[in-house]
């Protein structure tokens, strides 16, 4: 579609100022948090997690930047959207079975973590002991459930074209999945440290992956760009915004919280 030069102008000058605006938050951010990978990590888990170390798994003696649940539910995320981007630009959203399935995930994860709860009160007897493998088990399928709709969501919002079926439109598909689900959920219950430093990383990735998504999505559809997008490279300016918004957010609860704790730890029990 042509666009006039004075758009065009528009256009580049915004590109410029959310580059250069995302660049100072980022190092104002990197400055301001924990050191290191696994500290920069800790920070963002800081932002949506009580990191509670009896709740989470341990790189020897270190807790993983998000709970066991969290670990669960945003790896989970982030394999759901890689293994759906896989298979193309198909922005279909799962069929009624699929979506049965998926919402029987998430029943699954609001149970577990209802009755994980539920033993921090002494007044109220819990249905069963929640373990960490149960709740990264159900993490996980919540994650699994969030990217069979997030992922279609973004392709019908962002781009002018895409392929009308399903990622996750078979049996076949949805088996490929879990078994790939059930994979990671192993590797993290081995606790081999060099196998947990990457998922460690990888897991506070994907809240931030999953922030920008949506956080683009409600820029593109507020400025009534939506459905105007050809390829992924012209993203670069919704994705930028969804970035800053997403780090903004983080870097609000971090503040809030550390000033009411005055610790970067988790929580505790």
């Amino acid at each position: 579609m042509n666009t006039s030069p004075e758009a065009d102008r528009k256009k580049i000058a915004w590109r410029w100022i959310l580059i250069g605006l995302a660049l100072a938050l980022t190092i104002t951010w990197l400055v301001l948090t924990p050191p290191g990978l696994l500290g920069k990590a800790d920070a963002v888990g800081y932002a949506v997690c009580h990191q509670i170390a009896e709740r989470s798994f341990h790189i020897h003696e270190r807790p993983f930047p998000l709970c066991a649940r969290c670990s669960g539910l945003f790896l989970g995320a982030l394999l759901g959207l890689v293994y759906q981007a896989a298979q193309g630009r198909k922005g279909r959203m799962p069929p009624l079975e699929a979506s049965v399935f998926f919402g029987l995930l998430a029943l699954a994860w609001v149970l577990d973590g209802v009755n994980s709860f539920l033993m921090l009160v002494p007044s109220i007897s819990s249905v069963y002991q929640t373990q960490n493998w149960t709740r990264l088990m159900t993490g996980t399928g919540m994650g699994l459930a969030m990217a069979a709709i997030l992922l279609p969501a973004f392709i019908q919002t962002m781009f002018r074209h895409w392929e009308d079926q399903p990622a996750l439109g078979s049996w076949k598909h949805i088996l490929g999945l879990v078994v790939a689900a059930g994979v990671l959920v192993v590797l993290i219950l081995l606790e081999i440290p060099w196998i947990l430093y990457p998922l460690a990383l990888l897991g506070a990735g994907g809240v931030v992956v999953l922030l920008v998504m949506v956080y683009s999505m409600a820029l593109v559809m507020l400025f009534k760009r939506d459905n105007t997008y050809d390829r992924f490279s012209q993203l670069l300016v919704p994705l930028l915004g969804g970035f800053v918004l997403a780090l903004l957010q983080i870097g609000a609860i971090d503040l809030v919280r550390y000033l009411l704790t005055g610790t970067w730890g988790g929580f505790s029990l």
